[in-house]
């Protein structure tokens, strides 16, 4: 941007006012202004316009001496920026031209031949490529405390048997360690939801100026090389108006959000007295300002409200892209807020999340009592008699009669002889009431990735495998994973 004179119709600096004989006003300019929400992509920028400027020196487009001189200025703001010490002027209208306003400002004429070749709809575009790219970086690193506190969970837990549901309703029992493991696979789709959104941002559209490209002999695969970008945009238009990866992005972390809100609904009923399942840390609880005895889980219960956040973030979006016009329309300053929002929403509900696993405490005996009530054994009943010839509907009925009895009753399945078993079908044989014993149950669920014991450890060890691919995969891109 060329810093303007402010003139009588409102004192905006514009980076277009040779045109007009009046610029906005301070209502238009606040109105107009995506600063208060683009600055945040300050670190974005400054790397974008080095290597531009790099770029344009190298093809004998600026002087080597004046890239020299913009890269100085803009590694000054950069530091000035991280100190707190810059400030940003509502009047810059967004992060593009507060900077390049300062580095004019600092060098003078050399700053004004930084936006040689370029427009600021592919250097915006450039900025959120550059932004999505790390953001699925951390998010993915987060996302893998989650998956390691899983694999923690049923590491440590291995034999604990609980009930599983269906509508809520007791359905039968399987392994804790098996109920974590399918939070885990849940969350890798997720992990491979950010590597799309990844590959979808790896792509450099400066160089497409404005719309249709420049007159300049620019190098747009020297600047893609430089910036870590795998390709360039092919297309111009489509370079400048496409904002399907920020799409991407923001629909990783709405549809995280909803799997985490499902753990967080889990983790909630399981810590009241009526479940008594788990126990929630103190740090991750707090307390009542009247009731002295409440333990509630509130963090838990911010993840599952947050949802709504994200989900709204994503709806925004895509509705304000909708039925654009081809290249650039004002409409996509509004892209920013929402997916900000949705990326900020979902990294805090991670570390939440990985902080209430990390500190559970698992009540083993509970959710054992628990896996004996509700009939959970009567499917392995009905299956023994199918398993001798009775079709399984006739077995299915002649247990279903065994449950009202016991209901009627008071009693458990695991409460009846063999007797009584007998006398509802000769078929049951000798060890029919061993049939009931609810780790044999579990043990019976045998098949690939079911509950049994040797199926859930085969599951922790593919958890492990796809947990170090990850690691890699990040490693492979410079980024750390804590």
């Amino acid at each position: 941007m060329t810093p303007e004179t402010p003139n009588s119709a409102g004192g905006a600096r514009t980076a277009w006012s040779g045109r007009f004989e009046a610029t906005p006003g301070e209502f238009q300019q606040r109105f107009g202004a995506s600063l208060p929400v683009d600055k945040r992509l300050y670190a974005e920028d400054i790397a974008g316009s080095i290597a531009h400027a790099r770029m344009l020196a190298k093809q004998g487009v600026i002087p080597l001496a004046d890239a020299e001189a913009i890269e100085a200025g803009l590694l000054g703001i950069l530091k000035d920026i991280e100190a707190g010490a810059f400030v940003f002027d509502i009047a810059d209208e967004d992060v593009h031209m507060a900077i390049e306003a300062e580095l004019t400002r600092r060098i003078g004429d050399a700053g004004k031949r930084l936006h040689t070749g370029r427009s600021r709809n592919d250097q915006v575009a450039t900025d959120a490529r550059l932004y999505a790219k790390r953001a699925a970086l951390e998010l993915t690193a987060l996302l893998g405390e989650v998956r390691v506190a899983l694999i923690g969970l049923a590491e440590r837990h291995p034999a604990v048997v609980m009930p599983g549901y269906t509508h809520l309703q007791k359905a039968q029992p399987v392994l804790f360690a098996h109920h974590m493991l399918a939070y885990f696979w849940m969350m890798t789709r997720d992990g491979e939801r950010l590597r799309h959104a990844y590959a979808a941002a790896d792509a450099l559209p400066l160089g497409s100026a404005a719309l249709a490209g420049t007159t300049f002999a620019i190098d747009r695969d020297a600047v893609a090389a430089e910036l870590g970008f795998a390709r360039v945009v092919p297309n111009s238009l489509d370079a400048v108006s496409d904002r399907d990866f920020l799409a991407d992005l923001t629909y990783a972390c709405a549809l995280g959000m909803v799997h985490l809100s499902r753990l967080a609904e889990e983790l909630i009923l399981w810590s009241t007295e009526e479940f008594g399942f788990v126990t929630l840390d103190d740090a991750w609880s707090t307390g009542s300002s009247i009731m002295p005895q409440k333990k509630n889980p509130d963090f838990a219960e911010l993840v599952r409200g947050k949802t709504g956040r994200a989900l709204g973030d994503l709806t925004a979006l895509l509705v304000t892209l909708k039925g654009l016009p081809l290249a650039y329309n004002k409409d996509m300053q509004e892209d920013k807020e929402p997916v900000f929002d949705a990326v900020d929403t979902y990294a805090g509900s991670l570390e939440a999340i990985a902080g209430m696993l990390s500190t559970l405490h698992v009540n083993a005996e509970r959710m054992r009592a628990g896996a004996l009530g509700g009939f959970m054994a009567a499917t392995d009943l009905a299956d023994h008699l199918a398993a001798r010839g009775v079709p399984f509907r006739e077995a299915h009925e002649v247990v279903g009669r065994l449950v009202l009895a016991c209901e009627r009753e008071g009693r458990t399945l695991q409460d009846l002889t063999l007797a009584e078993l007998q006398e509802a079908s000769p078929v049951f044989a000798d060890d029919a009431a061993g049939v009931v014993d609810i780790e044999a149950v579990v043990a019976r669920r045998d098949t690939f990735g079911g509950t049994a014991p040797a199926r859930v450890a085969e599951q922790l060890t593919a958890a492990r495998e796809a947990r170090a691919a990850d690691v890699a995969w990040l490693a492979a891109r410079g980024a750390v994973d804590d």
